[in-house]
C-alpha cells in the first residue's frame, strides 16, 4: 500500500520541468531526465495531457495496449508509476506517493504543482492574453500569445506512436495550439509583431497542412513581414494540396488572405519599382508582380525556388526572358541552361552551359580554382585510352560535382543577386534532374532557381516525378501555373500580330478555339493576317480558315508550301534539334553556305525557322512544338537513317575528334542503322559511354554501352564488344550491386565472359564470372551461386594469376557463409584478402578488382565478429574506414557491412555511427543495394534504444519490403530477424512473430543460413515476451547455441550464454 502526503515536497536537486509541446521530455536543474522505456513515457504523456485530472486504471490500460492486453497490465502501470515517481523525486521513500503523482478513485493523476509543465504554462499565456484583448490591451495581448506559442517544438507527444485511443486527445491540444496561432495571426499588425511570430506559425502550417485558417494566418503574417512572395508561394502550396488530397478549392480564409496579399505586393511595387519601359508580354500581370517581388526577395538576401508549369505554347520561355532582362538591369546575374528533345544531347547539358556561364563571370584567379576537379571533368572531360580496357566509375564524383557546383553558385551570389533558369525540364536527364535537386536543397542565399517545364505530354518520368515531389517539400519552393490568357489579352495579342484590333466578340471566338494559348493564337492570327476582323467578317474568315486542330496541322501546311529542296533541309534541321549551326547543316544537306543561307530565308517567310539570337551563324525553330511536328512527320520516312549518317558525317567533318559532339555523333550513327558501318558506331557509342561516366551521368552512360554491346555482337566485333561490356558491367555493378535487372544482368554477364575467353583474356573473363557469381550470391540463388564459386575456386587452384586466385577464394568463403559455414568461410576469406593485400597494386586497374579490395577485408571484418573474435573485427572495421577516406563508395561498402555487424553484435551506438556516416557520404541515395542497410541499421538503433521506435520500426518494414525481399536479395532473412528484435523493444509481441516466422521461411526458401543461430536465439527472446515456462525459453536457446557451435558462429554462442544468464538471473 502506498502512502500519500497533502504536503509538497521541494526537491533539494532543484526544479523539474516536463515538456509535452513536441516530443515528450523531463528535465531537472536543465539536466534531461531519461523517461525510460517508450511505453512508460507514453504512460507519463497521458498523465501530463491531462494534469489534475484522474485516469481510471482500465482507461489506462485501454490506452496502452489498446488489444492484446496483456494478463500483467495492471502490475506493469504500477510498476512504471513508481519508477516515473523516483525519476522525479530521486530520493523518494519506498510505497511513497510522493508530490507529482497520485492515486485517485482508483486511478491517477498528475499534480505536482512545484514543477514546471509547458501545457499548463501554454494554457496560462493564453488565458491571460483572452484577458488583456477583453480590456483592449492588444500589445500585451500579442506578448502573452509569443510566449505561449513559443512553448511548442512540434506536434503534441510527438514521436510516442500513432494510437486511435490517444490520439485524439493530443490532436484536441494541438487544436488549442492553431486557435491561439489563428487568433495572434489577427493581432499582429506589424512587421516586428508578425516577424515574432513567423515561427511558431511555420511550426502550426507544418503540423495541419490542410488547416485552412492556420495557413491563412501564416501567409498574412509573412506579408506583413514583408515576404509576399514566399506568402504567395504558401497559397499554391496549399491549394495543390487541396486538390491532390481532398479535391476542393480554396476557402473564403485562404482567398482572402491572398487577395491581402496581392495587394499589399501590388503597392510595394508601385513604390519600388526602378525598371521602367513598356512590356512586351501581354497579359501575365500576377506573373510578373510575382517575379517582381521574388526578385526584391533576393536582392534582400534570401533563397526562391520557382517551379514554372504550363502547357507547351503558354509563354513560360517569354516571361523567364522578359523576367531575367529585368533581373540583368536591376543588377543581377542571369543565366539559363536548356534542356533539349533528343538523345544525343550531352548528359548534364543545362547545367554544363550555366556553370560555364558562372565560371565566366568570375575573376581570373577564382575561376583557374574553381575549374578544376569534377567541374572540369564535366566541361571537358577527356577519358584516357577510350579504346582500351574498362573505366573506373567513380560514383563519388557526382556528389563532389554537385558540391562544387553549388559552391560556384554561393561565391556569384557573394557578389551581387543570381537567378539560373533551367528551362524544358521535361527533356532533362536524370543526372540533371539530381543535379537540380541538389542545387535546390542547398540553395544559398540571394539565388533564384528557376524549372520551367510542360504541365502535359511528356508524362513525367520517374526522375521528373522524384525531383518535383522532393523540391515541392522545401520552404522556398513556390509554384507558378502559367494558364491560358483571356479575350481582351487574345485581342491584344491578335492586334500585335496583324496590326488590327479584333472585334470583342471574334477575340472571345478565337480565345475559345485556342483555348487561350498564346503560340496557336499567333499561328491563327497569321493565317487571319489578310482578314477583316469585326464582328461578322471576322466570324466568317474563322469559320473559312478554322483552326487547326494541333500544331502539325498547321507544321504540314507550311511544309506542303515549300519546295523540296527547302523542305529537306527543314527536315534535317528537325533531325539536329531545336538550333542548329549553319555550317552543319549546309555540310549535312551537301550544298554551300549561300544556297543554305537562301532556303533557310524560305523557311524563315514560312514561319519554321529564325535567326538565333546573338548567334550569328545559327538558326532556330521558332518553337519546339515547330520541331518536334516536323521531326514527327520526317521520322516515318524511309529515308531518315540516311539523312542522320548525312549529319553525323557533317558533325565529323567540323568538329573531327572534338569531345564536346561525342554523343551527338553516336545518337546520329545509331540512328542511322544499317547505313552506317557497326564499327563506327560502336566506337562512338563507347566513347559516348564514357564521356557521361567521365561527368558522373550514370544513367546516361548505361544505354549508349547496351547499344554499343549489341551492335558490336551482331557484327562479330568481339573486341569491342567486350569494351562495351566492361564499362557495363561495372557501371551497373556499382548502381546496383550487380544485379540489375537479374535475368538481363546474367545475361550480360555471360555473353562478357565468353567474349574474353574468345579473346584468350583469362583474367578478364574471371572478372565477369566473379561477377556473374556475385549477381546470384546477392540474389541469394544460392544453388546457382554455389556451382559458379566452385568454378572460380577451381580455376584459382589452377591459375597463377593472383587476381584469379583471389576471386576463387573470395567467393568460395562467402559462399561458405551464405551456407552457413562462418568458421570455412572465416578461412578462405583470410586467405582471399591475403591475396588482395600481398597483390594490390595488379587489382587495382579494373572497377571490379577495386570492388574485390574493398569487398574482401569488409566480409572478412563480418566474418571475424561471427566467428566471435569481437576485438579483432572492430579493428579491422576501423582500419577500412581510415582507408576509405571521404572517397563515397568505399565509404558506403564500409558502412554497410559495419551496421550489419554492429547489429549482430548488440552495439547500437556503433550501429547508428556507421550508418550516419554512410548516409552523409551518399545523400542521394545513389547506391541503393548498398545503401538499404544503412539506413536499416539507423532504424534499428533507433528501435532498440527507443528513439522513435515506431517510426524506425515502419521505415525498416518499408526498407526490406522495398529492397530485400521482391526480389529477395541477400542479408533478408538477418533483417527480418533484427526487425523482430526491433518490435520486441517495442513491446509489439504478435509483429515480433511475425517477422520470425518470415525469416524461417525466408531460410527454408533461399538457404542463406549464416544467421540461422540468432534466428534461434531471437524466437527464444520471443518465447520469454510471450511468458513461455522458463524451461520451453532454455530449450529454444540451446537449440540456437548448438547451431552456432556447429557452425562455428562464436558471436551467437556468446550471446545465447548471455541470455541464458539473463533468463535464470530473472
Amino acid at each position: 500500500m502506498e502512502h500519500s502526503s497533502n504536503t509538497e515536497r521541494s526537491d533539494p536537486r532543484g526544479p523539474v520541468r516536463l515538456q509535452l509541446l513536441g516530443p515528450l521530455r523531463a528535465y531537472r536543474d536543465d539536466v534531461e531526465l531519461e523517461t525510460g522505456p517508450p511505453q512508460q513515457g507514453y504512460l507519463l504523456a497521458l498523465l501530463l495531457a491531462r494534469a489534475g485530472s484522474p485516469t481510471s486504471m482500465s482507461e489506462l490500460v485501454d490506452l496502452l495496449w489498446e488489444e492484446n492486453v496483456p494478463m500483467s497490465a495492471v502490475n506493469t502501470v504500477q510498476k512504471y508509476v513508481g519508477t516515473i515517481r523516483r525519476m522525479l523525486e530521486p530520493d523518494l521513500p519506498a510505497r511513497e506517493a510522493g508530490s507529482f503523482i497520485v492515486r485517485r478513485g482508483g486511478g491517477y493523476a498528475f499534480t505536482g504543482r512545484t514543477a514546471r509543465v509547458d501545457l499548463i504554462e501554454f494554457r496560462t499565456h493564453v488565458d491571460s492574453a483572452r484577458t488583456h484583448l477583453a480590456s483592449g490591451r492588444r500589445d500585451e495581448a500579442v506578448d502573452e500569445y509569443a510566449q505561449a506559442l513559443g512553448l511548442w517544438h512540434g506536434p503534441a507527444g510527438d514521436g510516442l506512436g500513432p494510437s486511435a485511443t490517444v490520439s485524439p486527445l493530443f490532436a484536441g491540444i494541438n487544436e488549442e495550439f492553431f486557435d491561439a496561432c489563428v487568433a495572434v495571426g489577427e493581432l499582429a499588425n506589424t512587421p516586428q509583431l508578425s516577424t515574432r511570430i513567423l515561427q511558431p506559425l511555420r511550426l502550426a502550417a507544418w503540423m495541419a497542412p490542410l488547416n485552412e485558417p492556420v495557413q491563412a494566418s501564416l501567409m498574412t503574417a509573412l506579408a506583413i513581414a514583408g515576404k509576399q512572395a514566399e506568402a504567395l508561394s504558401v497559397f499554391e502550396t496549399v491549394r495543390a494540396r487541396l486538390a491532390d488530397d481532398l479535391g476542393v478549392a480554396p476557402g473564403e480564409a485562404l482567398q482572402a488572405a491572398r487577395k491581402r496579399v496581392v495587394q499589399q505586393a501590388r503597392v510595394r511595387s508601385d513604390q519600388h519599382s526602378d525598371h521602367g519601359g513598356s512590356a512586351p508580354l501581354v497579359g501575365r500581370g500576377e506573373e510578373r508582380a510575382l517575379l517582381a517581388r521574388t526578385l526584391d526577395s533576393a536582392r534582400a538576401g534570401n533563397a526562391a525556388l520557382i517551379m514554372a508549369e504550363g502547357e507547351p505554347g503558354a509563354g513560360k520561355t517569354s516571361l523567364f526572358a522578359e523576367f531575367t532582362q529585368d533581373a540583368e538591369r536591376r543588377g543581377a546575374l542571369a543565366v539559363w541552361g536548356r534542356s533539349l528533345d533528343h538523345e544525343g544531347t550531352p548528359a548534364l547539358w543545362p547545367w554544363t552551359r550555366l556553370i560555364s556561364e558562372l565560371l565566366a563571370n568570375q575573376p581570373e584567379p577564382v575561376r583557374a580554382g574553381l575549374a578544376s576537379g569534377e567541374i572540369r571533368r564535366l566541361l571537358d572531360p577527356r577519358p584516357d585510352n577510350l579504346l582500351g580496357g574498362a573505366v573506373l566509375p567513380d560514383s563519388g564524383a557526382q556528389f563532389r560535382l554537385f558540391e562544387q557546383t553549388v559552391d560556384l553558385i554561393r561565391r556569384a551570389a557573394a557578389e551581387r543577386p543570381v537567378v539560373l533558369v533551367v528551362d524544358d525540364l521535361q527533356w532533362a536527364d536524370v543526372a540533371s534532374l539530381q543535379l537540380f535537386r541538389h542545387v535546390a536543397t542547398q540553395q544559398p542565399d540571394g539565388v533564384v532557381l528557376a524549372g520551367l517545364l510542360r504541365d502535359r505530354a511528356p508524362a513525367p518520368g520517374d526522375g521528373l516525378g522524384r525531383m518535383l515531389a522532393a523540391v515541392g517539400r522545401l520552404p522556398h519552393h513556390q509554384r507558378l501555373r502559367i494558364g491560358p490568357l483571356q479575350p481582351t489579352e487574345v485581342g491584344e495579342l491578335v492586334r500585335r500580330e496583324t496590326g488590327r484590333a479584333p472585334s470583342p466578340y471574334v477575340a472571345r471566338c478565337i480565345q475559345a478555339r485556342t483555348e487561350g494559348n498564346p503560340f496557336f493564337v499567333r499561328e491563327l492570327a497569321r493565317l487571319l493576317a489578310d482578314s477583316d476582323l469585326d464582328a461578322a467578317a471576322g466570324e466568317d474568315a474563322l469559320a473559312r480558315t478554322g483552326v487547326p486542330s494541333t500544331v502539325r496541322d498547321i507544321v504540314r501546311d507550311r511544309l506542303a508550301g515549300l519546295d523540296h529542296e527547302t523542305r529537306r533541309l527543314v527536315e534535317i534541321a528537325a533531325l539536329i534539334g531545336r538550333e542548329v549551326d549553319l555550317r552543319l547543316l549546309a555540310r549535312a544537306a551537301g550544298i554551300g553556305m549561300s544556297a543554305c543561307s537562301a532556303l533557310v530565308a524560305t523557311a524563315d517567310s514560312q514561319g519554321l525557322l529564325e535567326p538565333a539570337e546573338d548567334r550569328p551563324l545559327s538558326v532556330r525553330f521558332v518553337h519546339d512544338l515547330v520541331r518536334e511536328s516536323v521531326h514527327q512527320t520526317t521520322s516515318r520516312l524511309l529515308s531518315t537513317g540516311r539523312l542522320h549518317l548525312q549529319i553525323a558525317d557533317a558533325l565529323e567533318g567540323i568538329h573531327g575528334d572534338d569531345e564536346a559532339v561525342t554523343e551527338r555523333l553516336a545518337h546520329h550513327l545509331w540512328l542511322a542503322g544499317p547505313f552506317a558501318d557497326p564499327t563506327r558506331t560502336t566506337t562512338a557509342l563507347v566513347r559516348g559511354g564514357r564521356r557521361a561516366v567521365a561527368q558522373s551521368a550514370f544513367d546516361a552512360a548505361v544505354p549508349h554501352l547496351e547499344a554499343a554491346a549489341g551492335i558490336a555482337h551482331s557484327a562479330g566485333l568481339l573486341e569491342l564488344e567486350l569494351s562495351a561490356l566492361s564499362q557495363l558491367v561495372a557501371v551497373i555493378g556499382m548502381q546496383t550491386g550487380y544485379m540489375g535487372s537479374a535475368d538481363a544482368t546474367f545475361d550480360l554477364l555471360e555473353r562478357a565472359e565468353r567474349a574474353a575467353r574468345g579473346l584468350g583474356r583469362e583474367r578478364e573473363a574471371a572478372d565477369f564470372l566473379f561477377s556473374h557469381w556475385a549477381a546470384h550470391s546477392q540474389a541469394i540463388q544460392l544453388d546457382r551461386s554455389g556451382q559458379l564459386a566452385r568454378r572460380l575456386l577451381a580455376d584459382s587452384e589452377r591459375s597463377e594469376d593472383p587476381v584469379v586466385q583471389a576471386y576463387g577464394r573470395h567467393a568460395w568463403g562467402i559462399h561458405q557463409w551464405d551456407v552457413g559455414n562462418i568458421g570455412s568461410a572465416y578461412r578462405h576469406l583470410s586467405e582471399s584478402n591475403a591475396v588482395v593485400a600481398e597483390r594490390a597494386n595488379s587489382l587495382d586497374q579494373d572497377q571490379l578488382r577495386h570492388d574485390l579490395q574493398l569487398l574482401s577485408p569488409a566480409m572478412l571484418a563480418l566474418n571475424t565478429a561471427l566467428h566471435g573474435k569481437d576485438d579483432e573485427a572492430r579493428g579491422m572495421f576501423g582500419r577500412i574506414e581510415s582507408d576509405a577516406g571521404n572517397h563515397s563508395y568505399d565509404v558506403t561498402v564500409w558502412s554497410a557491412f559495419a551496421v550489419t555487424a554492429a547489429a549482430l553484435m548488440a552495439d547500437p551506438q556503433w550501429a547508428l555511427r556507421a550508418a550516419e556516416r554512410g548516409i552523409a557520404a551518399d545523400p542521394e541515395y545513389a547506391f541503393r543495394f548498398l545503401g538499404a542497410y544503412q539506413r536499416l541499421g539507423r532504424c534499428w538503433a533507433h528501435a532498440v534504444t527507443g528513439r522513435d521506435a515506431d517510426r524506425s520500426v515502419a521505415e525498416a518494414e518499408a526498407l526490406i519490403e522495398s529492397n530485400l525481399a521482391d526480389p529477395p536479395r541477400s542479408g533478408l532473412t538477418t533483417w527480418l530477424a533484427l526487425l523482430s528484435e526491433m518490435y520486441l523493444a517495442s513491446g509489439r509481441v504478435q509483429e515480433a512473430a511475425g517477422a520470425l516466422r518470415r525469416a524461417d521461411a525466408s531460410i527454408e526458401a533461399h538457404g542463406q543460413r549464416y544467421a540461422a543461430a540468432f534466428v534461434q536465439l531471437m524466437h527464444a527472446k520471443l518465447r520469454r515476451a510471450l511468458g513461455d515456462p522458463l524451461d520451453a525459453v532454455h530449450e529454444a536457446a540451446g537449440r540456437a547455441r548448438a547451431t552456432a557451435i556447429a557452425q562455428q558462429a562464436y558471436l551467437f554462442v556468446h550471446r545465447a550464454d548471455d541470455f541464458l544468464g539473463l533468463a535464470r538471473s530473472s
